[in-house]
């Protein structure tokens, strides 16, 4: 249900945006002479929900087993500094280094009953997103784009060890590299460039720790996989 309405949300953004679009009459542009650089700068303040794609483990099937299930989203934030470089018109190749601070909730359930409390797993990363954006047509001060591309993070609260004071029985790797697209809509402003952009980034690998925590093994051998997943809406200042 909640990636359904993640979902809605893209598609609200596109209309409406398409509408601002379409709706403009012909009038004067501001002037964007960051446009036609080769290269600029700027930076990024976003909101993040991240995610897991958990698949249980078939042992989960049996009747002393648990099913997991991320059970809430939690809003997190992202700091990017922008470095674009445009090689042709309609492209620019940007790169983004930068933080995310977030974190998830997973339940454990037998029969249809909890029965503990929630795991909840916080991610600091770095994260080094190199993206390709392919800009459409300037319609007076608005300009739809599609980005994509690949993300490098490396999760500093990631753990070497389980922690003995903390009721935490899962853990995840420090690094993985995501597959980022979405939508976005460039806004010229007199003095500057606002971009809002909506992206869905997936992992590629498994990032749990399929080591059991001591005296607790139930719970990471109930999952036999947990891909990362982070949705990001941000707003770019160039």
């Amino acid at each position: 249900m909640q990636r359904n309405i993640l979902r809605n949300l893209i598609i609200i953004l596109l209309f409406s945006a398409s509408g601002i679009a379409f709706g403009q009459k012909e009038k004067p542009k501001n002037v964007s002479w960051y446009d036609d650089k080769t290269l600029h700068f700027g930076f990024c303040i976003g909101f993040n929900v991240m995610d897991f794609g958990i698949t249980p483990s078939q042992q989960y099937l049996q009747s002393d087993s648990l099913y997991p299930e991320v059970s809430l989203l939690n809003p997190g934030i992202n700091i990017q500094i922008v470095t674009d470089f445009r090689p042709a018109e309609h492209f620019d190749i940007r790169f983004l280094p930068g933080v995310a601070f977030g974190q998830r909730n997973v339940r454990f359930y037998k029969d249809r009953v909890l029965v503990n409390e929630q795991q909840r797993l916080e991610s600091s990363f770095l994260e080094f997103p190199l993206l390709l954006k392919y800009k459409g047509e300037r319609l007076n001060n608005v300009r739809p784009y599609i980005i994509g591309g690949l993300n490098y993070r490396y999760d500093l609260a990631g753990k070497k060890e389980y922690d003995d004071e903390k009721p935490v029985y899962l853990r995840i790797k420090r690094s993985d590299l995501y597959y980022e697209i979405g939508p976005g809509f460039d806004f010229y402003l007199p003095y500057f460039k606002l971009s809002v952009e909506l992206k869905m980034s997936a992992g590629l690998r498994d990032v749990l720790v399929h080591e059991p925590a001591p005296g607790y093994p139930q719970y990471a051998r109930a999952i036999e996989r947990m891909k990362s997943r982070i949705w990001v809406l941000s707003f770019h200042f160039e």
